[in-house]
């Protein structure tokens, strides 16, 4: 099978001939950026430089995806957003002061699609669709509402309003949620194949699971709806709490990190849910040796992982061997 071939077959709950390995989160290093000559911050603004990155992990590492982009401010910047731009080894960040207050009324812009650094996404797009066609998947990433909601209002803001004004949050969630729901539309007519959600900010880490519950649930099923293509969705941290909530979103595949419990993630949403993960991204793969990666992922499919993958965003300083560990291990499942 192709590394697309491979993906579908578990999607449509069909055999594949091995184990899927691909990335949910971004997966750049500098070993890739030197291999193919294209850097940072020039991959997070210019499509070029951002294609043949993610094309990397497949050349490189033998992902069965490429997946752009590297970082979780489009949104935002389009949003309008300021934004810290990155270096050569840092991602762009949200800068002050943010563009709203609490009260204030947030409006979606008309011409969202063609502000900020979002053209050169789905030239991106485009181009590695041209590249890599059906052999592997292409995978674009959007952010969920609640975190660009924690963006525009600065994210101590509305933790603290999710206590004590709730009422004052979903007038943001609205905005951002056609914000992800009209970039992820965009990158599938730009030749995307999946579309990957992250929602950081709403871990149960940081916001106490009726918060998830309550506020956020309702739009992340409402983009899930609207967004027709396979979906993963990944939140960071351990989600146990809220894993069942994650589950009625519409999402095709959930991307939950080791801190999380597979096996609990299938007892709560049921037979159909696609489980992706694996190998912890700072204490394993970074900083470990291939032995260790291959034992952490042979646990992680032991407890029940269908597409072996890295738990979240891949450190840029990680070690190709690990990488290619991991890819290992999934052609021998």
């Amino acid at each position: 099978m192709t590394g697309k071939e491979r993906i579908f077959a578990v999607l449509n709950h069909q055999k594949p001939d091995r184990m899927p390995c691909f990335g949910a989160n971004s997966t750049v290093t500098y070993e890739q950026m030197e291999k193919v000559q294209a850097f940072w911050p020039e991959g997070h603004e210019k499509a070029e430089a951002m294609a043949k990155q993610a094309l990397a992990a497949y050349t490189m590492s033998g992902f069965d995806a490429v997946r752009v982009p590297f970082c979780q401010t489009f949104e935002a910047e389009a949003l309008g957003c300021k934004i810290h731009p990155g270096g050569a080894k840092s991602i762009p960040g949200i800068g002050e002061p943010v563009p709203y207050k609490l009260d204030d009324t947030p409006v979606f812009p008309d011409d969202f699609l063609s502000r900020g650094r979002i053209p050169e996404l789905l030239k991106a797009v485009k181009i590695l669709k041209k590249e890599v066609g059906d052999e592997v998947a292409v995978v674009a990433g959007i952010i969920g509402p609640w975190t660009i909601a924690g963006s525009l209002l600065d994210t101590t803001v509305i933790l603290k309003a999710s206590f004590k004004q709730p009422d004052k949050i979903p007038p943001f969630l609205e905005v951002t949620e056609k914000a992800g729901t009209a970039l992820a539309k965009a990158l599938i007519d730009a030749g995307a194949d999946i579309i990957c959600n992250e929602d950081m900010t709403a871990s149960p880490d940081l916001i106490i699971p009726k918060s998830y519950k309550e506020l956020e649930l309702k739009y992340q099923k409402r983009q899930f709806d609207a967004i027709k293509a396979p979906k993963i969705l990944h939140i960071c941290g351990n989600v146990d709490a809220i894993v069942e909530w994650m589950g009625q979103t519409g999402a095709d595949i959930l991307s939950i990190e080791p801190d999380a419990n597979p096996r609990l993630a299938r007892e709560k949403c049921g037979p159909d849910m696609i489980l992706m993960g694996g190998v912890d991204v700072k204490n394993t793969l970074f900083m470990q040796n291939e032995e260790t990666v291959r034992a952490e992922a042979e646990k992680s499919i032991g407890l029940g992982i269908q597409m072996l993958a890295p738990g979240c965003a891949i450190a840029p300083g990680t070690p190709a061997r690990n990488l290619l560990a991991m890819v290992d291990v999934a052609k021998h499942h």
